[in-house]
């Protein structure tokens, strides 16, 4: 096997996206002290519910008390694009992998480590992906845990500040190949375009 696709060869490539997760979880952790739930439960969603926007949505609608089939239908939604990347990598993989290591490799898909795996192709398998995987897992969950115990430290600006961390690495990740694709830069702009008008259309902005 290519030592590329090893399991080290995908430790060294989650190593960046493990110390960028590392510190853009910060902002989960001190979003879920902020609304006076246990250091323990950041924790426990990261670590359970690997999804970023999902996470912190859930949380918002935790804090609004909001129902059991509220908070499923909204995870459904916003994580919905995760199907898609999910049938994608299968396709990569050889036909041996068994139902347990795909199910155990879904848990893991997001959406910076999909960007790295989907390159792989025909190369992608399971060692490679769990070593993928491992980095930005810990530094995720350590993340949100370090960032709920420092949140009362934390003055309000820093608070501000760190909660947009997540938004700016998402920018970082998307403007390469924007310069190098005509039509992932279409896309990016048409989604722009698109969740603005929904934002200011009356009614809708409610939902």
């Amino acid at each position: 096997m290519d030592k590329k696709f090893s399991f080290l060869g995908g430790l060294k490539d989650g190593l960046m996206i493990g110390l960028a997760y590392l510190i853009v979880s910060f902002s989960f952790g001190t979003i879920v002290t902020g609304f006076n739930l246990p250091i323990w439960y950041a924790s426990l969603v990261s670590g359970t519910n690997l999804t970023s926007a999902g996470q912190f949505a859930g949380i918002s609608l935790v804090k609004e008390a909001a129902t059991y089939i509220e908070i499923f239908l909204t995870l459904i939604v916003i994580n919905s694009r995760y199907f898609l990347m999910s049938i994608a990598l299968s396709q990569q993989l050889s036909e041996k992998t068994s139902i347990w290591k795909r199910l155990c490799m879904s848990l893991f898909i997001t959406d910076e480590i999909f960007a790295v795996a989907v390159q792989a192709r025909e190369r992608l398998n399971f060692k490679y992906f769990i070593g993928l995987s491992i980095l930005p897992y810990v530094g995720w969950v350590a993340g949100s845990t370090i960032g709920a115990f420092v949140n009362s430290i934390l003055p309000e600006t820093l608070q501000n500040a760190v909660a947009i961390a997540l938004y700016a690495m998402f920018i970082a990740i998307i403007l390469p190949p924007m310069k190098k694709s005509k039509a992932i830069a279409f896309c990016v702009f048409l989604a722009i375009a698109l969740s603005c008008t929904l934002y200011f259309i009356p009614y809708v902005n409610q939902i």
